[in-house]
């Protein structure tokens, strides 16, 4: 795999002002990993009260790295610990699940941008609480990745509040990702972007098979929320490929291209691997944009198993299993990402399409508090990616000339006076009157 020197590692990095932003730091990842996967076990009901070892332990890491970080900012970024009592099939008694949050505060008070990684860990039994668990790349590399974003990111000023989540409970039900996701919800939280980082530290998969130039988005394509008129709704004027979570995906996609190094995010087009889930999900359920980043190959015997050697061959999630170069990568994506959408307005709103009966076609949309612009997307029904774009100004309407309705899609993005750019809202019929 290529190294990179730190001058090319900040050019991996999207959003202004790149020139002036840390790049993320392999041997810092690596640290991160190291020092949570010494903690012995992080499994969710592991010892809250021993200084050394368990998850209470390795909570308590998390948040003193994010203290440290908002002294570095001067209380730029504070600590806060929400936590709730969850029961259920792995946590038949019971167990106090919490989250460790960084939070960044933005000038828009209630526009949000997350990412987060789960910090706890999982043994072959996920019974055994207290047999050793590193959980290196499952998931100390989100966890790690998070503090590492927080860091870069800190030494900045956004409009929207980025969260930096560190969850618990993934294991045992997608728990930590609930408690923030309903916490969310409740304190009227307006989530423009939701990025779940999960097993994004490896590039050997199961046999050696290497894969160390890209990393898979898993998105959903319509929202989990969808009421079934807005499903009807859908399915009359399509967009099946372009639901919040879906654009959010296409916008990744956008930062990895525009990075040097051909480090691709491969927009994997259903919400998680086949039959499985993670922290993201949760967000889904309450109609949030929310995305997974999972590494490109899978190493099995590397997840959920003792470590041991058997036969020559090794088990085990453990820090020398990783590819801290490939994580990186990542981290440099996320913070693109993040960079971009928090430096942005929301999405625009009610955007419609109307042109029945003729070559041309309208885009109308509302107005964006703090969009000083906006780019108008078009592609032919056949396409998956937008392929022409108009920018306007001044305006909430434009006309597309020969660009029939019935053979293109539409979408529209707000954009901030220093060009960053929302997502991409699709474009619906415009109301009857």
């Amino acid at each position: 795999m290529r190294l990179f020197t730190p001058l090319t590692l900040a050019s991996l990095i999207l959003a202004a002002p790149v020139a002036a932003r840390e790049a993320p730091s392999p041997a810092r990842l690596k640290d991160s990993v190291t020092t949570l996967a010494a903690f012995g076990t992080r499994h969710s009901l592991s010892t809250t009260t021993d200084p050394k070892r368990g998850i209470g332990a390795a909570r308590n890491w998390a948040a003193s790295r994010f203290a440290a970080i908002g002294r570095d900012c001067g209380g730029c970024l504070t600590v806060e610990r929400i936590s709730r009592r969850f029961v259920g099939p792995r946590a038949p008694n019971g167990v106090v699940i919490e989250d460790v949050l960084g939070i960044q505060k933005g000038t828009d008070p209630n526009r949000y941008v997350i990412v987060g990684g789960h910090i706890d860990s999982m043994r072959s039994d996920v019974m055994d609480s207290v047999g050793d668990a590193p959980g290196a790349n499952d998931d100390a590399s989100g966890v790690s990745l998070v503090l590492e974003a927080a860091r870069i990111l800190s030494k900045e000023k956004f409009a929207a509040t980025i969260v930096y989540a560190v969850f618990s409970g993934e294991e045992q039900g997608l728990w930590g990702g609930t408690l923030l996701a309903q916490t969310a919800k409740a304190r009227g939280w307006q989530v423009d972007a939701m990025l779940n980082n999960d097993i994004v530290g490896n590039s050997i998969g199961q046999g050696g098979l290497k894969v160390a130039d890209r990393v898979r988005v898993f998105s959903e394509g319509i929202r989990a929320d969808e009421s079934l008129a807005e499903a009807m709704e859908r399915r009359a004027i399509g967009g099946e490929d372009d639901g919040p979570s879906r654009a959010l995906a296409k916008a990744i996609d956008g930062v990895a291209q525009a990075l040097p190094g051909k480090f691709d995010a491969f927009v994997d087009r259903r919400p998680d691997r086949f039959g499985r889930g993670g922290d993201h999900e949760p967000f889904l359920a309450e109609g949030y944009p929310a995305v997974r980043f999972t590494s490109a190959v899978e190493n099995w015997d590397r997840q959920h198993q003792d470590v041991r050697t058997e036969g020559g061959r090794p088990y085990g999630d453990l820090p020398e299993a990783m590819d801290f170069d490939y994580l990186a990568h990542v981290t440099a994506i996320n913070v693109g990402t993040l960079a971009r959408l928090a430096a942005a307005p929301a999405a625009p709103v009610a955007v419609s399409v109307s042109g029945a009966l003729s070559r041309d076609t309208t885009v109308a949309w509302k107005p964006v508090p703090g969009a000083t612009a906006y780019k108008v997307y078009w592609r032919r029904t056949d396409r998956q990616d937008w392929a022409d774009s108009r920018t306007v100004t001044g305006a909430t309407e434009t006309l597309l000339k020969e660009v029939p309705v019935d053979d293109n899609f539409v979408g529209v993005s707000a954009l901030s006076a220093g060009g960053a750019e929302s997502l991409v809202t699709f474009a619906g019929r415009a109301p009857r009157r």
